[in-house]
């Protein structure tokens, strides 16, 4: 039974804002944000493509990028509700493109693609929205912008729900709030309550899930649709409780609202239905609505739910055996992503501790290494001085000593001559005598 009720916990995460909500990020004229509000209100009617080709004409033709960011966001809940994958993506990857060195438009980057990376949740793919999420971290950590690091950790929160770490999902999702504060953002406190309360429910924390209901209706004058998602969170909550007349009235209350009708899509609203004729013993039909979901992983639950309910446990075993192979088939494809490495390395705390540690090491291998290359250098240098003094004085002494050599060759030479010219001037003299005598 908690499995059931935690695919309508997550289908419930994503409803939208009403106006007070929906905030002008962009900064784009007063016309075009009424025009793009209204289509918020209603994320998911298809009419909204053709408001987001209206704004993305207009963002071509003026050369504005804000026009074509607003345009895309408006695509990406409608491609989600058709099941539209690729087209999806698209969307995405075109507002990262236009976005990724805009540094002005963060915040509406950061709430685009973390309603981005819920969507991926909800459609099965947890491995890319779980880089959507590491990305995001990443570039607000370098920016210094906690309401990235909000949404990211929101992520987290969500696909821990869905594969069943309810308590790292509640970890994650208390990160979340931190960083809401942090970032002054507390439009989103609401929902983060509401899907804390989400958890607290899936892991039978019933007062709690109360107290948070609570406080999330808190903001109910700037947030009216807040009304709706604690009221869905309520009737998930009294319908594990075993208290049936209070989860009747509850969704009796939903269905009459138009605000349900236009906060939430067809897989939302179905989830919640297949309860309630669960609760009715309309088990039949509960399989025709379970078949109409699009989600196989929701779907092979809840069908397995009924069957249990009906007490056909060989159907239940044959839905639980497709569920387990689905379930097999999208770890094998994620095998690679551990989630308890993938939480340590979004833990900004410990990451900073490891960084400056690093930082420190490597500021004192690089320090050392200056030494080591200064004492060598310094060394060489002292050795070469040393050897050029030994040379210099190597050199200086022959010098001296074939300067002290030629002076006596010199001398010698001088000896020589000066005797040479004794002799010729005494033979001259005795020649000059015997011619006298």
């Amino acid at each position: 039974m908690r499995r059931h009720l935690a695919v309508i916990a997550l289908t419930l995460s994503l409803c939208p804002g009403t106006r007070a909500q929906i905030v002008n990020r962009l900064r784009v004229d007063q016309d075009t944000f009424v025009r793009y509000a209204y289509g918020r209100m209603q994320q998911f009617n298809p009419q909204n493509l053709s408001l987001a080709d209206s704004l993305y004409r207009e963002g071509v033709a003026q050369n504005n990028l804000r026009y074509k960011c607003l345009a895309l966001s408006l695509e990406i809940p409608v491609r989600f509700a058709r099941g539209e994958e690729q087209r999806m993506t698209a969307a995405a990857d075109e507002i990262k493109s236009l976005l990724a060195e805009r540094k002005d438009c963060r915040e509406f980057y950061f709430a685009t693609l973390h309603e981005y990376g819920e969507f991926l949740v909800r459609l099965g793919n947890a491995s890319q929205a779980m880089l959507e999420a590491r990305a995001m971290e990443r570039i607000s950590s370098a920016e210094k912008r906690p309401e990235g690091r909000m949404y990211a950790y929101r992520i987290i929160g969500l696909i821990q729900s869905e594969r069943e770490n309810h308590v790292l999902a509640i970890k994650n999702l208390e990160k979340a709030v931190q960083y809401c504060r942090e970032s002054h953002s507390e439009q989103e406190l609401p929902n983060l309550y509401i899907l804390l309360a989400q958890e607290s429910v899936a892991i039978g924390r019933y007062t709690e899930a109360e107290a948070f209901c609570t406080r999330a209706e808190q903001y109910e004058a700037f947030f009216p649709a807040i009304r709706i998602r604690a009221l869905m969170t309520r009737a998930v909550l009294h319908h594990s409780q075993g208290h049936y007349s209070a989860f009747w009235d509850a969704y009796n209350t939903l269905v009459k609202d138009p605000l349900y009708t236009l906060q939430t899509d067809a897989d939302t609203r179905g989830a919640l239905d297949i309860t309630y004729l669960r609760s009715r013993g309309a088990f039949n039909e509960a399989l025709r609505k379970a078949d109409a979901i699009r989600n196989e992983h929701e779907r092979l639950t809840l069908r397995q739910a009924v069957y249990a309910d009906m007490g056909d446990y060989s159907g239940a075993y044959q839905e639980l055996t497709r569920l387990m192979e689905a379930r097999d088939s999208a770890y094998i494809r994620v095998q690679n992503e551990d989630l308890a490495v993938l939480d340590a390395e979004m833990d900004n705390a410990h990451l900073r501790e490891q960084a400056q540690g690093l930082k420190a090491q490597n500021q004192m291998a690089i320090l050392a290494g200056f030494l080591v290359m200064f004492t060598v250098a310094f060394i060489s240098i002292v050795v070469q001085q040393w050897r050029l003094r030994e040379n210099l004085e190597e050199m200086r002494a022959q010098n001296n000593a074939m300067l002290t050599a030629r002076r006596a060759y010199q001398r010698t030479i001088e000896t020589m001559e000066a005797e040479n010219n004794l002799r010729i001037k005494l033979l001259q003299k005795r020649k000059f005598n015997t011619l006298q005598l």
